[in-house]
């Protein structure tokens, strides 16, 4: 199984977008508290539609609650534009963790030096004058890249 761990995100859509490629991947979620919206809010529901019910969905009050989950993932990578390894450089496992930050600010600085640059990783962008992919697609990409290596093809 893999997860997908949001740490503290901020916009409900994002985090439906995910949910319901979650639930199609049958990857765990996993929300880091707090978040910037209420678990109901329609926006959720509206992106995530009907497959909420379908996700295999954690929560943790916060980053330590998480790393002391019987739930939490064996390895953890995280999704970073700080990142100097690409995603494309990892074999990834049935077990692993990939980590996203909020949509405003990512993660902070304790938690990129608690994973170390190992565990850092970067979707490459091709315009290095923009900021960033949207956090919903950017969970796509790193999921179907390592759902295809762990997996395979259907």
């Amino acid at each position: 199984m893999l997860h997908v761990v949001l740490f503290e995100p901020e916009i409900p859509q994002n985090t439906g977008n995910i949910g319901r490629t979650c639930a199609i991947t049958e990857s765990r979620l996993h929300l880091i508290h707090p978040l910037g919206f209420t678990i109901k809010d329609k926006h959720l529901k509206r992106s995530g539609m009907d497959y909420w019910k379908s996700l295999d969905v954690h929560h943790h009050e916060n980053w330590d609650a998480f790393l002391a989950s019987e739930a939490a993932p064996k390895r953890l990578f995280l999704f970073t534009t700080k990142g100097a390894r690409s995603y494309w450089d990892i074999r990834y496992e049935d077990g692993d963790g990939l980590i996203f930050g909020k949509e405003s600010a990512g993660v902070p600085d304790w938690m990129h030096e608690q994973l170390g640059p190992e565990q850092r990783l970067t979707i490459p962008q091709y315009n290095d004058s923009l900021r960033s992919l949207n956090l919903s697609t950017s969970a796509g990409i790193a999921v179907y890249e390592a759902m295809r290596q762990i997996r395979g093809n259907p």
